[in-house]
């Protein structure tokens, strides 16, 4: 804290220098205490630290490649696609947009896990998203948004093996992380993308509300939760033992009917009652 300057001042001389002098600054007959004025240090304010300047200029020449940029705004809707999806959005062969999402993997633009035989890339995060979005602004215009071509019934809401899929599953699954029922299970994670997760005790409260016999589901040999990327919606879906343990509640609830025919679920009026009044959800 900076020391203020005192200066000793007679009455007549108030009187001369009292036109001349800045309303901020304070007189008291015989001492004229003159505080510093506060003022925009460039230097302090500006600089974010040493070497950050260079680890944008890396992240912005990751995000400038045009077909890097192609496929980061593919990704921008929130949906996961696999690097041949990519390739096709980016006009790429296949081993240039592996080495492209590679590029983007290391600045941590996105981020890969493994499903199946799959692997499948979306953004890092909403940071991510949002520098697009302010990109995109810049640059002005629009970007065509996805239309799945699943038929409307199978989209709508469907099994996937044996758990809830399509906008159904995606929007529970939504849901139980809007609420804290779910948790990512780090411990489960075998740090290549494995989309585990697990329960919180909130979460284990409210599945045994809906006759989910939690601690029989987790003895199951088999994985216990994890994010299922959706066939049709491109986001994840609950799957696992706990995403089966769900479908069989809503069946036995008749929430849902199972097609004879198909793997469609034609949600019922109870069930759509049932989604509103529980999980606040519009089916």
């Amino acid at each position: 804290m900076s020391a203020a300057l005192v200066v000793a001042i007679t009455p007549s001389a108030l009187r001369r220098v009292m036109g001349a002098v800045k309303p901020s600054v304070v007189f008291t007959l015989g001492t004229m205490p003159v505080a510093r004025q506060a003022h925009f240090a460039y230097h302090q304010t500006m600089n974010a630290g040493p070497g950050s300047d260079a680890a944008v200029a890396r992240i912005a020449a990751a995000i400038g490649e045009p077909a890097r940029a192609r496929m980061l705004y593919c990704l921008a809707d929130g949906r996961a696609r696999t690097s041949t999806e990519l390739a096709v959005v980016a006009d790429v062969t296949p081993s240039t947009a592996s080495v492209h999402l590679q590029r983007l993997k290391t600045q941590r633009l996105v981020k890969v896990f493994a499903q199946g035989k799959h692997r499948y890339y979306s953004l890092e995060g909403a940071n991510v998203g949002a520098a697009l979005e302010a990109l995109s602004v810049l640059a002005g215009g629009s970007r065509d948004a996805f239309v799945p071509n699943t038929p409307s019934r199978l989209r709508a809401a469907r099994t996937c093996y044996d758990h809830i899929a399509g906008t159904l599953g995606v929007s529970l699954h939504d849901r139980f992380t809007a609420l804290g029922w779910l948790s990512v299970d780090s411990a489960a994670a075998d740090g290549n993308g494995d989309n585990a997760c697990d329960l919180t005790l909130k979460g284990t409260r409210a599945f045994e509300a809906l006759g989910v016999d939690v601690e029989a589901t987790r003895a199951q040999r088999r994985r216990f939760a994890y994010a299922c990327v959706d066939w049709s919606e491109r986001r994840p879906h609950l799957g696992g033992a706990l995403g089966a343990a769900l479908l069989n509640a809503a069946l036995k609830r008749k929430w849902v009917v199972q097609d004879l025919d198909s793997r469609a679920l034609e949600i019922t009026g109870l069930g759509k009652r049932e989604l509103l009044a529980r999980f606040s959800l519009q089916a």
